[in-house]
Parts: structure tokens; sequence; C-alpha cells
């Protein structure tokens, strides 16, 4: 592959991106500074648990039929079950608790704010297409920083400082993982 092709490559993808990787920072870091979102729950509704099939697919039509039978919208794609709490996924939108109580099932309807569903969709609990966005995203990235990496290196001007940087960086990370 030629340097120009390779410059043309890393600079579109990179453009392309940028405003994920922006947002994905800002989440992120949001996220690690104790501001994760807020998740609104309200109850709507309190029923007798059926009896829960074993089997993965067929404990989802029980969940999508019990929600159906109280009049509730069932439109999700699995379910994940968290001790005594059931969620509908995708959670980057509105969607609903189960929360088992002995012989009870109260179903509780969530709905995150902006930074709750952002945040959600940074941990790929979003829709199945928006996870295949974020497999491609993170080749794309890959992509990025790898072909950033060989362009340094190959220039006469940058190689020492590419050298430096990224050794210096990959030094400061194995520290930080170890300690």
């Amino acid at each position: 592959m030629s340097r120009k092709l390779l410059v043309s490559i890393h600079l579109y993808l990179a453009a392309f991106f940028a405003p994920m990787v922006i947002i994905m920072a800002i989440s992120g870091g949001l996220y690690l500074f104790g501001i994760k979102g807020q998740m609104n729950y309200q109850q709507v509704a309190e029923v007798t648990a059926p009896e829960w099939s074993q089997q993965s697919d067929e404990r989802q039509q029980q969940v999508k039929a019990l929600l159906q039978s109280q009049q509730l919208d069932s439109d999700f794609e699995y379910v994940k079950i968290k001790g005594d709490q059931w969620y509908t996924r995708p959670t980057s939108r509105e969607h609903f608790r189960l929360q088992m109580q002995d012989d009870l099932v109260v179903i509780s309807r969530a709905e995150p704010n902006l930074q709750a569903m952002v945040m959600e969709l940074h941990k790929g609990h979003g829709p199945g297409w928006f996870k295949w966005f974020e497999k491609l995203f993170a080749v794309g990235l890959l992509f990025i920083m790898v072909s950033g990496l060989v362009l340094g290196l190959q220039s006469p001007m940058l190689k020492n400082k590419t050298l430096a940087l990224s050794a210096g960086g990959l030094l400061v990370f194995l520290l930080l993982a170890l300690v």
C-alpha cells in the first residue's frame, strides 16, 4: 500500500470516527468521575410469577407474554438476568426491569436520561445494529492507531519521536496496570 493511500485511509477513518471517539471519551470520563446518568424507574405492575423455563429462548418468550399481558410494549432483543433482577435489552432506551420477589414479579419501566443512554451504548448495551457499528468502530480505531504508528515510523523526522512516545505510553500503561 502506498504511503499516500495509507495517509488518505487514515485521515478518512479518523475524520469519520472522530465524533464517536469524542462521545465515548466524554461518556467514559464522566462515568469515571462518578457522573453515570440517571435511570428513572417507575413501577407499572405487580403480578404472580409464572413457572420460569430454564431455556433462555422460552424464558424470553415468557417475559414478552408477561409484559403483553400488562399492555406493556415488549419490543426488546433479549433478557439480561442479574440475580433477582431481569432487564430487557437494549437498556439504552426505555426498557423494563423485572424484580423477582418470592411468588411475585414487580415490573418497572426504566427510562435513561441522555448520559445514562450514552453510557449504556458505551458499555455495549444498545441495539444489535449499534453493537455491529461499535465492532466496526473498534476495527477502524485499531487501523487508525496502527496506521498512525506506521506513518510515524516511516517518517525520518518523526521516527525517533514516535518510538520514544510509543515506548513511553506502553511503559506507563504497564506500570499503572501492574501496580
